[in-house]
């Protein structure tokens, strides 16, 4: 790692500012993708949300699933899901909320045993989740994504001026977009932990972008007549180490967690990984690009030194960014 952080450069001038239109079309068909997803498919609800039966059963031996499936749907419960979960041996079952009450629920359970037979080694868990508690679950659910978002865009809208907090917004909504779309495309069940995923993901995107937005009021301040894709593009680079090894970082743990921590935390890891990669690149080829198209201004900064400093490393980007409109 040592080498590898060795072989960055120190202040990179990259031109991001010139690929704004790619940027910009590229999270546009992200956005519609992912709704388009959501609206066509949907999402795979787990119990937590939609309510039902899980069972996960431990078999002595790997089961025919085609034969299994095949018993199952003979007992007449609605549907029932049935798959691997980590290992040939484990079974995991999902089966609709039978009409009634308590005991018409235990009575499908007991005929999903029978079926199961001498099959199981061992009954790893079994969970029901009521149609009401899953309806108030969900609606929590949206709830607190809501109530953080809004936090969120509070705090940026007190501490920037508009421009950075419409900016930051627009990004932050474009990420949990882009997140529940992965999970309509990939059908990976969605519940309460992934709901978790999208809400840490939340979090770590408008840390990276407030980071950036910092570096970017602060080149407002200091250079009085540098250009302002110029501008945005130093601003960008002088963070960008910092966000790739932080990100960077991050994934390292969570791709250990995805391979080794089961299938439990599989679903909420692999969020997180989308999210991270989502949410670095929002930070730089979404919410800088919208500061330029908002027409932010110099005048709009106080504070800082009222003299030109354009002389202190303030050279054109090889790349041509003073070109850019």
């Amino acid at each position: 790692m040592p080498a590898l952080i060795k072989l960055l450069p120190i202040e990179p001038k990259l031109d991001f500012l010139g690929k704004r239109a790619l940027f910009l079309a590229f999270s546009a068909f992200l956005v519609l993708g992912s709704l388009t997803a959501f609206l066509t498919q949907g999402l795979n609800f787990g119990v937590d949300f939609r309510g039902g039966i899980l069972m996960e059963v431990e078999t002595r031996e790997p089961a025919d699933l085609g034969a299994l499936r095949a018993e199952l749907g003979d007992l007449d419960l609605g549907e029932i899901t049935l798959q691997e979960f980590g290992a040939p041996d484990v079974l995991l079952l999902n089966i609709s909320r039978q009409d009634g009450g308590e005991e018409e629920q235990r009575a499908a359970i007991e005929q999903v045993q029978q079926v199961l037979g001498e099959r199981v080694a061992e009954y790893r868990r079994i969970e029901f989740v009521g149609p009401k508690v899953g309806a108030e679950l969900r609606q929590a659910g949206i709830l607190a994504t809501v109530l953080a978002l809004a936090a969120i865009g509070i705090y940026i809208w007190l501490r920037f001026e508009w421009q950075f907090g419409l900016a930051a917004l627009v990004a932050l909504a474009h990420d949990v977009i882009a997140t529940i779309g992965f999970f309509a495309v990939t059908q990976i069940e969605f519940n309460l932990a992934t709901l978790a995923a999208v809400l840490t993901i939340a979090g770590y995107s408008i840390n990276d972008t407030v980071v950036v937005f910092d570096r970017v009021r602060e080149k407002l301040r200091k250079y009085k007549k540098m250009a302002m894709p110029e501008l945005l593009n130093m601003a960008v680079n002088k963070t960008l180490s910092r966000t790739l090894l932080t990100s960077v970082t991050t994934l390292l743990a969570l791709i250990a967690l995805a391979a080794f921590g089961g299938e439990v935390i599989r679903g909420f890891t692999s969020g997180l990984i989308w999210g991270v990669v989502i949410g670095t690149y929002s930070s730089i080829g979404l919410a800088v690009p919208l500061l330029y198209y908002m027409g932010l201004r110099r005048e709009q900064m106080t504070g800082g030194d009222a003299g030109d400093k354009e002389s202190e490393g303030s050279e054109p980007l090889d790349t041509g960014a003073k070109s850019a409109t």
